[in-house]
């Protein structure tokens, strides 16, 4: 198992999945620390890399589009503090980091997962129930309903419309969006049968953000949501590039069956021929060749 453990928290990789905990350091976003612990399966991954710098480098995950209702719901705008998928490494810990990201690329080769979009969440979402208050309201989720309350700092026109309870069944769409600069941030959700185009100030299906400490709970409120809607991809005409990736379900149960050994002698010979056309590069090809090796 590969390990690396920091301040910002600690990453363990099994060679199956990933267990991303975040650290106690006051520093630590406070979605990070109420979203907890996360399993990451390595079969959600489009991949990982490392950055060094002067003082601290940074470790990354890249997720396949789809894999996560979290991303998905806030579009990949979280920002460092509050971003899961990042672990600031210290500087006298780029030795582990990069062979922790070594470890995870060669599983990756090995076990040929590939980079297109998914067709299922791979990530469960935040548990429920919860409740959030920040910005102009509270938003509490059961699994089943979404209630929006007011506080004091709301608009009257959405005060007067009260206390909104959607059933999940008729929600479209969520969508949070940080503050940023002078602009306002948001949690949106898209009701069937009542369109608006109104400013979350104004519309009572939405909870205005400002920029302030709780605003990213709300980012947990709309992956709750997002993780119990259907997925993006049952929206795709069958036959679409997502649905013809090279690992099809029947390309799968064929490998499941074949033998251990001759699957793994196969995969270095491919591995070989990989690299003799220059797919892999020199190192790619030593750490693929090497996780093989350590399974026959």
């Amino acid at each position: 198992m590969a390990e690396i453990i920091q301040k910002d928290g600690t990453w363990a990789f099994d060679g199956d999945a990933l267990r991303l905990t975040p650290g106690r350091d006051r520093n630590v976003g406070l979605l990070r620390r109420e979203l907890g612990e996360l399993v990451v399966p390595l079969g959600a991954l489009a991949g990982i890399s490392f950055e060094q710098g002067k003082k601290a480098g940074r470790l990354r995950l890249r997720l396949r589009d789809g894999a996560d209702p979290l991303l998905h719901a806030t579009g990949g705008r979280l920002t460092e503090p509050h971003d899961p998928y990042q672990l600031i490494v210290e500087a006298d810990r780029y030795g582990v980091a990069e062979y922790f990201t070594d470890e995870v690329r060669g599983a990756l080769l090995l076990d040929e997962v590939p980079g297109d979009p998914v067709g299922e969440y791979l990530l469960p979402g935040p548990a429920v129930p919860l409740s959030v208050s920040a910005g102009d309201g509270s938003a509490s989720f059961d699994g089943a309903r979404v209630r929006l309350e007011w506080n004091w700092k709301t608009e009257d026109a959405k005060v007067a419309a009260g206390t909104r309870v959607l059933a999940l069944a008729d929600i479209t769409a969520v969508q949070w969006l940080p503050s940023i600069g002078l602009d306002n941030g948001h949690l949106r959700f898209t009701v069937r049968g009542t369109p608006t185009k109104a400013p979350p100030k104004y519309d009572p299906n939405s909870i205005e953000l400002w920029g302030f400490k709780k605003d990213p709970l709300m980012a947990l409120v709309a992956a709750a949501v997002q993780a119990r809607l259907p997925h993006p991809a049952a929206a795709r005409p069958v036959g679409s590039p997502a649905d013809s990736g090279p690992r099809s379900t029947a390309a799968a149960a064929a490998v499941a069956v074949e033998d251990d050994h001759d699957a793994l002698l196969r995969r270095l010979r491919e591995l070989g021929e990989l690299h003799r056309d220059g797919t892999l590069t020199d190192d790619e090809f030593a750490l693929a060749k090497a996780a093989v090796l350590k399974r026959l």
